[in-house]
């Protein structure tokens, strides 16, 4: 006798289809996370399907639940189905909703402060297009998909204008043609306003810098170009400046040399110029192209060590700076063992940096005559003991000469901006303030890849940047690598730590014998 089949005997069907759907749902969230809303629409469905279950039969759920064996095992089920209901909450939840720490003690996994604050800004579309071969490594062993796709989902966590696509050139020919593509693991950004091309060695060297530039190009954002004087053994941005280098691109500004002789003037995009310890004289010809650029409203660093080539001092001449020849000591505050290596303190220096200090550093004297309009300040500068001597030898220790030098504090690094005129009855000037920048600092060497990082040394050299750029000061740099740090020590605690450590541990030993003869006597 055949039974016509009820309702109740569905229950089971609609279970199994409400915990599919529930599956199926969170599969969803986590493989394709812009089908959202469907995913949640899915979950929702299960959810009720698993309720209509219960509700229909609910008679037999509660006999189950109420009866001998039930009430044995309803805490247990009970405390199970809570325990897996609130797991799968919280990961469905946190599927959109995400935070990633980056634990690493120099934060080499998260984006500078810089790049941060340029995202947040940003309100036009960008688009980055990834030109990339699936398994090629672009012959370093460097999956370009996985470290670039890594590196523009965390841009996008700070940004809502931000897409990117991977296209593979070989499949897709044309697209490659469209955007002049001629190297594999190429990124092209695109706008509204344009587009610009990274190649892949600019993404290997400077991952980060690139995709930023490239963005604030493409995005109408104009970035400011630092150009280092070059042509007479200057420092090497390269080289020797590699890390000062590289702190101004993390601070979002162009790097570029500048030789003058093959140029012929100085870029109009230069928004500071620096000339850092030319080792050869300048022409005349670039003698003039400065001076020409510094009446002009130009801004410019000039970094010497002791004895600069004579050009170079007539130049700080014509704008009230006298260098003379020797080298800074300062006995009451220097990095042990080098009496010629100054050490600037908080006190001493108008960035309130903690310390700062100049490897064989020269004094930066301000003419006794300066013009009312000039202003002139002292950036840094050495103790009341210090002296300039004129005769260093390294291999010597120096001694201040009475009636030769002369003891007193002495500028290191001096500021020349000129002061607005004043105001006439109507409020008017009665003439155009003049608006060059000019900072000179007797060393060149604390910005150098070996001292960069020590003290407060590579704070300063941006801040110099950014006084001139912007006149304010940043915080810190944030440059992910792992510097050499060298111990900075005063005279007083270079005593101490050769005492101790000569006498403290015989000391301890002979205080410990002491202790034990006289426990066993």
């Amino acid at each position: 006798m055949r039974t016509t089949p009820t309702i109740y005997q569905y229950t089971g069907l609609l279970a199994g289809l409400g915990l599919a759907a529930i599956i199926a749902g969170l599969i969803l969230l986590v493989v394709l996370p812009e089908l959202e809303i469907a995913a949640w629409i899915i979950l929702g469905l299960g959810a009720c399907l698993l309720a209509a279950a219960f509700i229909i039969d609910f008679r037999k759920v509660s006999g189950a639940v109420t009866g001998k064996r039930g009430r044995f095992s309803t805490g247990t089920t009970v405390m199970v189905s809570v325990f897996i209901g609130i797991t799968l909450l919280v990961n469905a939840v946190s599927i959109g909703n995400f935070k990633r720490f980056d634990t690493t003690g120099l934060s080499q996994f998260t984006l500078t402060t810089q790049t941060k604050d340029a995202l947040a800004e940003m309100d036009m579309d960008v688009e980055a297009i990834c030109f990339f071969v699936p398994g090629d490594p672009f012959g370093i062993g460097v999956d370009f998909t996985t470290f670039v796709s890594i590196l523009l989902e965390e841009y996008q966590a700070y940004t809502d204008h931000l897409s990117f696509q991977i296209i593979d050139p070989d499949e897709h020919p044309d697209e490659a043609r469209k955007y002049g593509i001629t190297q594999y693991q190429s990124v092209v950004f695109e706008s509204e306003l344009g587009g610009r091309l990274v190649f892949p060695d600019e993404i290997l060297q400077q991952a980060e810098h690139s995709f930023t530039s490239a963005i604030l190009e493409v995005t109408g954002v104009a970035q400011k170009t630092v150009y280092f004087l070059t042509g007479h053994g200057e420092s090497d941005i390269n080289g020797e400046y590699a890390y000062a280098r590289q702190g101004l691109l993390d601070n979002l500004y162009n790097v570029r040399e500048l030789d003058l002789m093959v140029f012929g003037g100085i870029p109009a995009d230069c928004a500071v110029l620096i000339i850092s310890a030319p080792q050869r004289p300048l022409t005349t010809i670039e003698l003039e192209i400065i001076q020409d650029y510094l009446e002009q409203d130009g801004w410019l660093i000039v970094l010497v060590n002791p004895d600069p080539p004579e050009g170079i001092v007539q130049l700080l001449s014509s704008w009230y700076i006298d260098i003379k020849d020797g080298t800074l000591i300062d006995p009451a505050a220097y990095v042990s063992p080098n009496l010629d290596n100054p050490l600037i303190s908080r006190t001493r220096n108008e960035f309130g940096f903690s310390e700062m200090y100049f490897p064989g550093a020269t004094a930066i004297d301000p003419q006794a005559e300066i013009p009312d309009d000039v202003f002139l300040m002292p950036l840094f500068y050495t103790s009341d003991n210090s002296w300039l001597e004129t005769d260093f030898n390294p291999m010597e220790e120096p001694e201040f000469n009475e009636g030769i030098e002369e003891k007193g504090s002495r500028a290191i690094g001096v500021l020349i901006t000129f002061i607005p005129p004043e105001e006439d009855e109507e409020g008017a000037a009665a003439e155009e303030t003049k608006n060059t920048r000019l900072i000179i600092v007797g060393d060149s060497d604390f910005a150098t890849n070996q001292h960069f990082y020590n003290a407060d040394n590579g704070n300063l050299f941006i801040n110099l940047v950014e006084f001139l750029t912007v006149g304010k000061q940043l915080i810190s740099i944030e440059r992910k690598v792992l510097p050499y740090r060298r111990l900075i020590i005063e005279p007083e605690e270079q005593t101490i730590i050769q005492v101790t450590s000569i006498g403290l541990l015989p000391a301890l030993v002979l205080i410990a014998g002491a202790i034990i003869w006289w426990r066993r006597r």
